[in-house]
């Protein structure tokens, strides 16, 4: 017997089985059993002996069965206490689980409705650090499985969802119109950056860009110092005339939009006639206020970042998968593509 399996073993003989702990004490001897490699001699009943004749081999395999039989029964009688030693010195160890567990399933069921209640009441409060309680969740549901109750990824998801605070509702919704699935360590993964950046967004400026009636669009200002303006482009069709003010993002002259703009038109009309594709190719327009600040278009169905650390389910692209025309018409190679989550100080995500 080696050092590491009488470590092992101690664990039993430190609290043995009195009536009241069967799940603790079951938990261990399954532990040392694995270790050691004999779990067969208490998941299956005993073999029927083998024939005279019958191959060495199963003969080998019958005696190493007969001899772990002896040595299980003989630690898990070693580890009850008197009282259950009487009950259980005539059995071998498939019969005293059998026995202990009919003894004992009422003790497993009283576990199992503590642990589910104890997990469908969980509620994360202000203040307590997002990795802490998803993680004390978790470990509910690794408790229910054990036990034989074992819940759907989905509705795990679901309940750590539910349980977390207000500041994490936008998430939450967005979460849920999107159709997103990850396992539970994914889960834990994104809220924890997800919290770390509305730490850091607390000291930020963001920018939120909202229709409003008359001219263009504009900027409504957060959290911040300074008044800040800034001219959305309108991707639809305006309803009134041009102003004589509003000048064409193309060719910076007024009176008409950049997709009616003659230049403009143009120089598609002869990209067309060489052959060029413009496929991949999104034309964007930057009006940035300040180089920390958010400036976000509620009528744009895709943003661009400078950096691709916070963005969840990300996808890298080769050059030249997609392309970003910018304002003064260089055209820049997207990196990756992916959904960064910003939470607003409204509470908005």
């Amino acid at each position: 017997m080696t050092n590491n399996t009488i470590s092992l073993r101690s664990l039993l003989e430190k609290e043995k089985l009195n009536g009241i702990n069967f799940l603790d004490w079951f938990r261990n001897l399954r532990i040392i059993l694995k270790q050691e490699r004999k779990e067969h001699v208490i998941e299956e009943p005993v073999p029927d002996e083998t024939a005279a004749n019958a191959p060495r081999a199963d003969k080998d395999k019958f005696k190493k069965y007969m001899d772990d039989m002896v040595d299980v029964g003989c630690l898990m009688l070693a580890t009850m206490d008197s009282e259950l030693q009487k009950q259980h010195e005539n059995m071998v160890a498939y019969e005293m689980i059998q026995n202990l567990k009919e003894i004992y399933e009422g003790q497993a069921r009283q576990e199992r409705y503590e642990t589910s209640k104890a997990l469908f009441q969980c509620k994360m409060t202000e203040g307590t650090p997002v990795g802490a309680h998803v993680i004390k969740m978790m470990g509910y549901v690794q408790t229910l499985e054990k036990l034989g109750f074992p819940l759907k990824n989905e509705l795990a998801t679901d309940l750590i969802l539910q349980s977390l605070p207000g500041s994490f509702k936008p998430l939450v919704l967005n979460f849920n119109m999107n159709e997103i699935s990850m396992t539970l360590p994914q889960l834990l993964g994104m809220l924890r950056t997800t919290e770390s950046d509305m730490k850091k967004d607390g000291s930020k400026s963001i920018l939120l860009v909202r229709e409003a009636k008359g001219k263009g669009k504009k900027v409504a200002k957060s959290k911040g110092s300074g008044k800040t303006k800034a001219k959305g482009k309108n991707v639809l069709k305006p309803k009134e005339e041009i102003s004589k003010d509003g000048k064409c993002f193309h060719c910076n002259k007024s009176g008409h939009w950049k997709r009616n703009c003659p230049v403009y038109l143009e120089e598609v009309k002869k990209a067309k006639a060489v052959g060029a594709s413009v496929s991949g190719i999104y034309v964007i327009d930057v009006n940035m206020s300040t180089s920390s600040s958010w400036v976000l278009d509620n009528g744009c169905g895709s943003h661009i970042c400078t950096s691709v650390q916070g963005l969840h389910m990300r996808r890298n692209l080769a050059k030249g998968d997609v392309d970003v025309r910018v304002g003064n018409g260089a055209r820049v190679a997207a990196l990756a593509v992916g959904t960064y989550v910003l939470s607003l100080p409204s509470g908005l995500v």
